[in-house]
C-alpha cells in the first residue's frame, strides 16, 4: 500500500512532465498519425515505469508549495521538450538531404500526402525521410533518448537552475550535425547534378539545333535512380551512426 498517495501522484506528475513533453516532440511520437489518446498513455506509461528509478531524485522535492511545484512543471518541461527537440531536428536534417537529392536528380514529381505528417511531401522525400525514421526505430534509438534522459536527472537536476545557454549550445550543436550529416548524405547526388547540367549545357552549346533541355530530365533521373539504388545503404548507414554520435555528446 502507498503510504503517502498525494507524495505519489506529485512525484509521478513531474516526471511525467519531462518525459510527456520529450515524447510530445520526438520524431515518431509525435507524429500526426499516432492518436493523441496513445501518445498520452504512452507517455504515463513510461513514467510509471520510470519512476522507481527516480524515486530518490523526485520524491523529496514534489512535496513542496504550490509556487515552487508550478516552477518544477515548468522547468521539467523544458528540459523534456529540449530532448526530443534535439532528436526531432536531426530526424529533419534527413528530410532536408532528401529534398536536395530530389532536386538534384530532377526528381520532380507532384507532391503526395506525407507519411507521417499532415503535409505534402515528395516521394523521395517521403521514402527517405520513412525509411530512415524506420532504421531507427528497429536500432531502438527511443531507448538511447529515455536513457539520456534518465540520466540528466545527474547532470540537470530537478530543482536546479536551468541554464538557457546551455540548452540552446546543445540545439546548435545538432543543428550544425544534422546539416553536416545533410551534406554528407546528398553530397554525391548534388556532385552528380551539377556534373550532368554541366553536360547536357556543352551538349546544348554543340547541338542548339536539338532541343537538349527537354529530352535530358529521363537520363538525369534514371542516372540518379541507379547511384540512389547502390548508395542507399552506405547513406542511411551514414545518417543513422551520426544521431548516436549526436546523443552520446549530449
Amino acid at each position: 500500500m502507498i503510504s503517502d498517495p498525494q507524495g505519489t501522484v506529485m512525484a509521478l506528475f513531474l516526471a511525467f512532465c519531462r518525459i510527456g513533453a520529450c515524447l510530445m516532440v520526438m520524431p515518431g511520437f509525435s507524429s500526426a498519425r499516432l492518436p493523441m489518446q496513445i501518445r498520452l498513455l504512452l507517455a504515463l506509461a513510461i513514467s510509471l515505469a520510470l519512476l522507481p528509478l527516480l524515486w530518490d531524485t523526485i520524491y523529496p522535492l514534489a512535496k513542496t508549495d504550490t509556487v515552487t511545484y508550478l516552477k518544477f512543471i515548468v522547468f521539467e518541461s523544458l528540459v523534456g521538450g529540449m530532448f526530443g527537440l534535439i532528436a526531432h531536428l536531426y530526424v529533419l536534417g534527413m528530410q532536408f538531404a532528401a529534398t536536395a537529392i530530389g532536386t538534384a536528380i530532377a526528381f520532380n514529381g507532384p507532391p503526395v500526402q506525407d507519411v507521417l505528417e499532415d503535409t505534402s511531401e515528395n516521394q523521395l522525400s517521403s521514402m527517405l525521410s520513412y525509411g530512415a525514421l524506420l532504421l531507427l526505430f528497429i536500432l531502438d534509438f527511443h531507448h538511447v533518448i529515455l536513457r539520456a534522459i534518465v540520466e540528466s536527472y545527474s547532470s540537470i537536476p530537478l530543482g536546479g537552475v536551468i541554464s538557457m545557454q546551455r540548452m540552446l549550445i546543445s540545439l546548435t550543436d545538432t543543428l550544425v550535425a544534422s546539416m553536416n550529416i545533410a551534406l554528407r548524405v546528398a553530397s554525391p547526388f548534388i556532385l552528380y547534378g551539377f556534373m550532368f547540367n554541366v553536360a547536357v549545357g556543352f551538349i546544348n552549346k554543340l547541338a542548339p539545333q536539338i532541343p537538349v533541355y527537354f529530352i535530358s530530365t529521363p537520363y538525369a533521373l534514371g542516372g540518379g535512380l541507379l547511384l540512389l539504388y547502390f548508395g542507399i545503404a552506405a547513406l542511411v548507414n551514414q545518417f543513422v551512426s551520426g544521431f548516436f554520435r549526436v546523443f552520446a555528446n549530449v
